[in-house]
């Protein structure tokens, strides 16, 4: 099983997914907010958009932009359940467990922070 870390590292190396990136807006949404509030939504996110074992219109599910946690999403390939079983072999058709949903929120939140101390 991979960390954090490694997981960011292996997905830096993919043109797609290191092209996502926080943008000013996204920035001062955060700080806004606070990591705790967009920690919950990363939370209503998962349990919404990836949790089932069959996601409705699973692939398109989320979009690409509109909140931080949608770009995070798609930067690190968690965005569809599609792209769970690529980059991290997560079952297809199997509703994810609490301590799979912890460990995408994880890294959600751990890229959102990256991308905060990065700046602009």
């Amino acid at each position: 099983m991979q960390t954090v870390d490694q997981a960011l590292k292996k997905l830096e190396k993919s043109s797609f997914r290191s092209s996502f990136h926080l943008n000013e807006k996204d920035r001062t949404y955060v700080t806004e907010k606070g990591m705790a509030v967009i920690e919950r939504h990363a939370h209503d996110f998962v349990r919404d958009k990836l949790s089932p074992a069959e996601p409705v219109r699973d692939g398109k599910q989320t979009p690409m932009k509109g909140h931080p946690v949608f770009k995070a999403m798609h930067a690190t390939g968690c965005c569809c359940r599609g792209c769970l079983n690529k980059w991290y072999k997560v079952p297809m058709h199997q509703e994810l467990t609490a301590l799979q949903q912890e460990k995408i929120v994880r890294l959600l939140m751990e890229w959102i922070a990256r991308q905060m101390e990065r700046g602009s």
